[in-house]
């Protein structure tokens, strides 16, 4: 893998898409928590900044269904810990 994510982050998910690109979601990073996710796509080796998750997440985890959208569970918000679910689509 070569260049670089557009935001610097820890404590994120990273996921093997069915079509080979990774997906990076939320973290923590020089702002705080996150909800930007960030798709690298292995064929041009250029990172894109996608739509965004609803919550931001950190210590969260991302599961790839077969549909393609991935279920993304619970993590952690600031001073919650997260029950919350949600579906993400990356397009």
């Amino acid at each position: 893998m070569t260049g670089s994510v557009h935001n610097a982050r820890f404590l994120h998910t990273t996921s093997i898409l069915t079509d080979g690109k990774v997906l990076v979601t939320g973290g923590r990073g020089f702002i705080g928590i996150m909800n930007s996710t960030e798709l690298y796509d292995p064929l041009t080796e250029t990172w894109t900044i996608i739509d965004s998750m609803k919550i931001a997440r950190e210590l969260h985890t991302a599961s790839i269904l077969t549909n393609g959208k991935l279920l993304i569970t619970g993590g952690r918000n600031y001073d919650d810990d997260l029950k919350s679910t949600e579906l993400y689509y990356p397009l």
